[in-house]
């Protein structure tokens, strides 16, 4: 009976216009907000962390995409935002689903792309209290988002994690 009833719903679920299919299927799909979370790595393999305002962890420069913006535009910017540091995506993203909080953060492994200003990279913005570089075997206290971003990094082969102190 379950079966039956089924069909006849997906049959008149089929006839009905394409837009009007659309929205349906809009309305009844879980909606997901997009992050992108940049791991910015030096030539000697150090990695950039921050330190925002309102947290005790370390995390990395990223945030939330702009409706309508590529997460690869969205590390770029945010990284620019936060440690005015131009950089360059070096790898393919990597992505992170979190189904509880309903986020997908799209990951990707970046370099500066002047490495003259390296040494100097500051925060630019109030969100971001400390950038410091760190070296994989001796990385602080991270944010749980920037542990799986890692992990994901590590994972994808783009970044080699094996020295990296991460919890469990």
């Amino acid at each position: 009976m379950k079966l039956r009833i089924h069909l006849v719903l997906l049959r008149i679920f089929g006839a009905l216009p394409r837009r009007v299919r659309r929205i349906l299927v809009r309305l009844g799909s879980p909606k997901y907000t997009v992050g992108a979370i940049c791991i910015v790595q030096r030539e000697d393999g150090r990695i950039l962390l921050v330190k925002q305002s309102y947290g005790k962890r370390w995390g990395t420069p990223g945030g939330l995409a702009k409706r309508h913006e590529l997460p690869q535009d969205a590390a770029v910017r945010e990284t620019k935002e936060e440690v005015n540091l131009k950089i360059r995506l070096i790898s393919e993203a990597a992505v992170v689903v979190e189904p509880t909080p309903h986020r997908v953060d799209v990951v990707y492994l970046a370099q500066a792309f002047e490495p003259a200003f390296i040494e100097q990279v500051r925060p630019s913005s109030p969100e971001i209290e400390r950038a410091e570089w760190f070296d994989l075997s001796e990385l602080p206290e991270m944010q749980v988002e920037t542990v799986t971003a890692l992990r994901a990094l590590g994972r994808s082969g783009a970044l080699d994690i094996s020295a990296a102190n991460l919890p469990n």
